[in-house]
C-alpha cells in the first residue's frame, strides 16, 4: 500500500477511511472559520445573483426589441458556462494589473461573492424568463379585466409565480454552496480567509485524509439540507399532493 506523507502524519486511502467519520473535527475552530465563510459567500452571492437574475428575467420576457432572440441564446448559454472559465476571467478582472484591480478583491470573499454572482445571475434569468413566458401574459391579461394598476400588474405577476421563483433561487443557492473551480481560482483557498467548505474537501483529499474530507462533506450537506428545510418553512407555499 503507497502512503502519502501529510506533515507529521502518513496516510493511505485504507487508513483513512476506516478512521470514520469525526464529528469532533467539525468543532474546531479551523473548521468553524471554514463554516462561516461558505455560509457568508453563499448567502451573499445568492441574494445578489437571485435579485438580478429575477429582475433581469422579469424584465426580459416584457420587453420588446431587435434581437432579443439573440439575448435569449446568450443568456440560455451563459446558464451552462464553466465556473473555471468564469474563475478565469474574473481572476484576470481583478488581478493587481486588471480593469478592477483598484478593487482589492483578489484573493478575498467579496471577489469569490463576484465570480459567483456571474455564474448565478443567468442561472436565475434563464428560469425566471422561462416560467414568465409561460405566466406573464394570461397573468396581465386576468390584471386587465380587475382594472388594477401596472404596479398592481407586478405585484400580481410576483405573487403567481412565487413557487418558480423560490424554486430558482433555491436552485442558484444549490450552485453557489457546492462551487470550487471558480471559488479556487478567484479566492486562492487561503487558510483564514477564503477557504470554503469545497476547496477544503479538495484539500483534504490531495493530502490523503478522506476522513476529514468526508467529515466536511457530511457537514455541507447537513448545512444544504438545514438551510432547504428553514426556506420550504419560510416559503410556507407547498402544493397539497407533496406528502411530506
Amino acid at each position: 500500500m503507497a502512503w502519502r506523507n501529510s506533515g507529521n502524519r502518513c496516510f493511505s486511502p485504507t487508513h483513512s477511511v476506516n478512521a470514520g467519520v469525526n464529528l469532533s473535527l467539525v468543532l474546531t475552530p479551523e473548521t468553524l472559520g471554514i463554516i462561516g465563510t461558505t455560509l457568508r459567500m453563499a448567502l451573499a452571492s445568492t441574494t445578489i445573483g437571485s435579485a438580478l437574475g429575477i429582475a433581469l428575467g422579469l424584465l426580459l420576457e416584457k420587453a420588446r426589441f431587435p434581437g432579443k432572440r439573440i439575448v435569449v441564446r446568450i443568456c440560455r448559454t451563459l446558464m451552462g458556462t464553466p465556473p473555471v472559465v468564469v474563475g478565469l476571467l474574473v481572476y484576470l478582472l481583478l488581478m493587481r494589473r486588471g480593469p478592477l484591480g483598484f478593487l482589492g478583491w483578489i484573493f478575498t470573499v467579496p471577489g469569490m461573492v463576484f465570480a459567483q454572482v456571474l455564474i448565478i445571475t443567468p442561472i436565475v434569468c434563464g428560469m425566471v424568463y422561462s416560467y414568465a413566458v409561460r405566466s406573464a401574459p394570461q397573468i396581465r391579461a386576468f390584471a386587465v379585466t380587475m382594472g388594477a394598476s401596472p404596479l398592481q400588474a407586478r405585484l400580481l405577476m410576483l405573487k403567481e409565480m412565487r413557487g418558480e421563483i423560490y424554486f430558482s433561487v433555491i436552485t442558484a443557492f444549490g450552485r453557489s454552496i457546492s462551487e470550487v473551480g471558480a471559488v479556487m481560482i478567484v479566492g486562492g483557498n487561503i487558510m483564514g480567509r477564503t477557504r470554503v467548505m469545497t476547496t477544503a474537501i479538495t484539500l483534504m483529499r490531495n493530502m490523503g485524509n478522506y476522513a476529514q474530507a468526508i467529515t466536511l462533506g457530511i457537514v455541507l450537506l447537513l448545512l444544504a439540507f438545514l438551510i432547504q428545510s428553514l426556506s420550504d418553512f419560510l416559503h410556507k407555499d407547498r402544493p397539497a399532493e407533496e406528502n411530506f
